[in-house]
């Protein structure tokens, strides 16, 4: 066998067994963002289907209340009707808020403040919040990752060949640095 030959497929192998290695790297990070947002989706779904029954136990106690009450559900609904980071970015923060405000009732209810429901309910959303912000700060790293192997050389030259894009952070969206205004 000819010794150009054999360095040319040496070479050749070096180049593919390269080329693999970068396009299951950039598999392996898109996957991971994926799985972090699959959490996100899990501890929101949590939140949202908690949200009935602290509705429906604020409602007895404060029930003329009915503008917060009714924006808390629409926040939901918009939220379980997001389908991408964004969207669910955006929802989150407006669920956030009308959430906020729902619970700053109980301030000016006693009696709900004391509601063995309302507590257990509270605690358990704060329960939830803290996954949530576990799981947007997991996501946002192996997004942080996955973007940063795109973007670094000899990878950037490969992905988009194969498909890579960049994913969105899960970032607060508009007005998620005010604060809840809640009125009474």
């Amino acid at each position: 066998m000819n010794t150009t030959l054999i360095i040319s497929l040496s070479l050749a192998g070096i180049l593919l067994l390269w080329v693999i290695s970068i396009f299951n790297r950039l598999t392996k990070g898109r996957i991971m963002a994926q799985e972090g947002l699959s959490g996100i989706d899990a501890g929101l779904q949590q939140r949202f289907d908690l949200i009935p029954n602290l509705v429906e136990t604020v409602k007895g106690y404060a029930g003329h209340e009915n503008k917060t009450l009714i924006e808390v559900i629409n926040a939901r609904n918009k939220g379980l009707g997001s389908k991408n980071a964004s969207d669910k970015a955006a929802a989150d923060v407006v669920t956030s808020q009308a959430l906020a405000e729902v619970l700053s009732l109980s301030e000016a209810y006693p009696d709900l403040k004391a509601n063995e429901n309302f507590v257990a309910l509270q605690d358990s959303l704060e329960e939830i919040e803290t996954l949530l912000n576990q799981t947007r700060r997991y996501y946002n790293g192996t997004v942080r990752e996955y973007n940063q192997a795109l973007a670094i050389f000899p990878n950037n030259l490969l992905s988009g060949i194969f498909g890579f894009t960049p994913m969105p952070f899960f970032t607060a969206g508009a007005g998620a640095d005010k604060p809840v205004n809640v009125k009474f």
